[in-house]
């Protein structure tokens, strides 16, 4: 799920950038250090789409850096359980399959997938319907249900399921 939220930073900006254009460069340092990056608690910031606010610098002693204070509102991606996503498949084996929805990669278990589904190993791994009509496979698009997620201070895992209504393949890259 996508939500914009108000987050706060404290910068630290080298002497050389203060003049002018500091305001600038000081947001683009935040769009670099920021954007694309994933906290456990708010989940991946997707993009800056404003600054709030700048605070006043504190001079750091010794180092002639200044940190500054910076509100700032973002867009965050934060999977949750129960949440439908779409995903691209990215790795077949024989314990089930690996998806990306973007910057979240989700795990779906073989116990997770149909009953009907067999494993198939060869040169293009795959899970085949016992009459051939459905294959996920690499680069596969397919629609999947969180069921569990788990949080790390810089990382969030998932683990998907498939076996249920309305969920499975929704694009099969051999079709096209």
């Amino acid at each position: 799920m996508f939500f914009h939220i108000v987050l706060e930073r404290n910068m630290q900006l080298h002497p050389r950038h203060f003049g002018r254009n500091l305001r600038e460069h000081l947001i683009s340092k935040l769009m670099k250090d920021v954007e694309g990056t994933c906290s456990g608690r708010h989940g991946f910031v997707v993009a800056i789409t404003g600054v709030e606010s700048i605070g006043k610098g504190l001079i750091r002693d010794g180092t002639g850096f200044v940190t500054f204070p910076v509100k700032y509102q973002c867009v965050v991606f934060r999977p949750f359980k129960g949440e439908i996503l779409e995903a691209v498949v990215t790795m077949v084996n024989k314990m089930g399959f690996f998806a990306e929805a973007g910057p979240v990669q989700i795990f779906v278990s073989n116990h997770l997938i149909p009953d009907d589904m067999e494993f198939q190993s060869g040169d293009m791994p795959n899970y085949t319907t016992s009459d051939g009509s459905v294959k996920i496979q690499k680069d596969s698009e397919v629609r999947l249900k969180i069921i569990g997620t788990r949080v790390d201070a810089t990382e969030i895992f998932c683990i998907g399921t498939i076996k249920d209504d309305f969920l499975g393949v929704i694009n099969d890259p051999t079709t096209i």
